[in-house]
C-alpha cells in the first residue's frame, strides 16, 4: 500500500477523485481517505499545516503500519522565480525512496529536482523569499515535510517528497497570511477575510486570480501524482 500525505483537503480534492473504490477509515483514531490507482491500493492523510498538529497526525498514522512508501504531497512556495506556479518539485533532500531504474520512467514527467526547506509559518515576502534561497540554496519551502520526513526515517517508510508550485516571489498571496489561514483554527476564517476585502475591494481581483492558480496547480499535482503510482 502508498500513503500519500496532504496537508489539508483542499491540496487532495482532484486527486481523490481519481481514486477509485473509494472508502472513509482511520489509523489510531486519524481519518484516513482509502481508495485504488488501478490495482494499488492508497490511503490519503491530511496531516494539517505546521508542525504541532502534523507531528501528532503523522506518528498515529504512521505507528504499527507498514507502507511500501509514503508519498508527501500538497503545494509548496517558491523561494525564486526560477520556478512558477503549476511546477512540480521532487525535493530531493527528504526523498528516500530508491528509484532505480524506475526514474527513467518518472523523467519523462516535467519534474523539477530541487531542495527544499519546512518553515514555520507562511513567507509573504518575495525579499525574504530571495535572501533564504541565497542562504540555503533551497528552490521551495512548505510547512510539513521534514516532520513527516523524521517520522519516516525513524520507522523506515521510504518517502517521496513530490510538490506542486502554488505561489512565488513575483506571485505572492493577495492577502496578508494570517488573513488567508488560521493555523490554530487550521482553516480560513472567514468572517475576517470577508471584513479584509470589505476595506480592501481591490485586492478582490487578485484573490480571483489566486483561487484560479490554485485550482490548476492542484489538477497538475493531481495528474503527476496517478502516475507516479502507477509507476512506483
Amino acid at each position: 500500500m502508498i500513503a500519500v500525505t496532504f496537508a489539508l483537503p483542499a491540496e487532495s480534492q482532484e486527486f481523490l477523485r481519481s481514486l477509485g473504490s473509494k472508502s472513509q477509515g482511520a489509523r489510531n483514531g486519524v481519518p484516513t481517505i482509502r481508495g485504488k490507482i488501478g490495482e494499488r491500493a492508497v490511503e490519503v492523510l491530511h496531516t494539517g499545516v505546521g508542525e504541532k498538529v502534523c507531528r501528532q497526525r503523522i506518528g498515529k498514522f504512521l505507528q504499527d503500519q507498514q507502507f511500501d512508501c509514503l508519498i508527501s504531497a500538497g503545494f509548496a512556495g517558491a523561494l525564486t522565480n526560477d520556478l512558477q506556479v503549476g511546477d512540480l518539485l521532487l525535493a530531493k533532500n527528504f526523498s528516500t525512496v530508491d528509484l532505480g531504474a524506475r526514474w527513467s520512467s518518472l523523467s519523462s514527467l516535467p519534474i523539477h529536482l530541487a531542495d527544499m526547506l519546512t518553515v514555520p509559518a507562511l513567507i509573504d515576502s518575495g525579499e525574504e523569499r530571495m535572501k533564504l534561497a541565497r542562504a540555503s540554496g533551497a528552490g521551495a519551502v512548505d510547512m510539513e515535510t521534514d516532520f513527516i520526513a523524521r517520522a519516516c526515517a525513524k520507522l523506515g517508510v521510504p518517502l517521496l517528497s513530490l510538490r506542486v508550485i502554488s505561489d512565488t516571489p513575483h506571485n505572492l498571496f493577495p492577502a496578508p497570511t494570517d488573513v488567508l489561514f488560521e493555523i490554530e483554527r487550521q482553516r480560513t476564517h472567514m468572517p475576517k477575510l470577508a471584513a479584509y476585502l470589505l476595506t480592501h475591494p481591490n485586492r478582490v481581483p487578485r484573490l480571483i486570480q489566486f483561487a484560479r492558480r490554485i485550482a490548476r496547480a492542484r489538477k497538475i499535482l493531481a495528474t503527476a501524482l496517478v502516475e507516479v503510482v502507477r509507476r512506483l
